[in-house]
C-alpha cells in the first residue's frame, strides 16, 4: 500500500513560520496531483492548496500570500511552506496524492496522509 509519511507540526506563535513535508512511500508508479487539507476544531476539513506534478498550484484564499506549496518530484515530496501564522490556522493539516498504482490495469488512486497538528498560541 501506498503511505504518505507527514511531518513538521508542532507549537509555534502567531507569525512565526513553519513548513510541513509529506513523503510518498510504498508501491507505486506515478504521482499527480499533492496537496493539504486541513480540518480546524469544530470545522469541516477544507482543502489549503493543490500543486500539480508540472508544478501548477492553487491555494485557499485566506492563505494566499503566507502559504506556499511546493513539490520535489525526485522525492516524492509535498512541502507546506506557512509564514505568518496565525491562531485560526490551527488545525490537523492532511496531506493528499493522486497515485497510479501497480495492478492490472493501473489504477488511479487518492491517499490521505495521517495528519499532522499545528497549534499557533502564544
Amino acid at each position: 500500500q501506498v503511505q504518505l509519511v507527514e511531518s513538521g507540526g508542532g507549537l509555534v506563535q502567531p507569525g512565526g513560520s513553519l513548513r510541513l513535508s509529506c513523503a510518498a512511500s510504498g508501491s507505486f508508479l506515478s504521482i499527480n496531483t499533492m496537496g493539504w487539507y486541513r480540518q480546524a476544531p469544530g470545522k469541516e476539513r477544507d482543502l489549503v492548496a493543490t500543486i500539480t506534478r508540472s508544478g501548477s498550484a492553487n491555494s485557499l484564499d485566506s492563505v494566499k500570500g503566507r502559504f506556499t506549496i511546493s513539490r520535489d518530484n525526485a522525492k516524492n515530496t509535498v512541502y507546506l511552506q506557512m509564514n505568518s501564522l496565525k491562531p485560526e490556522d490551527t488545525a490537523v493539516y492532511y496531506c493528499y496524492a493522486f497515485v497510479l498504482e501497480p495492478a492490472a490495469p493501473p489504477t488511479w488512486r487518492g491517499v490521505w496522509g495521517q495528519g499532522t497538528l499545528l497549534t499557533v498560541s502564544s
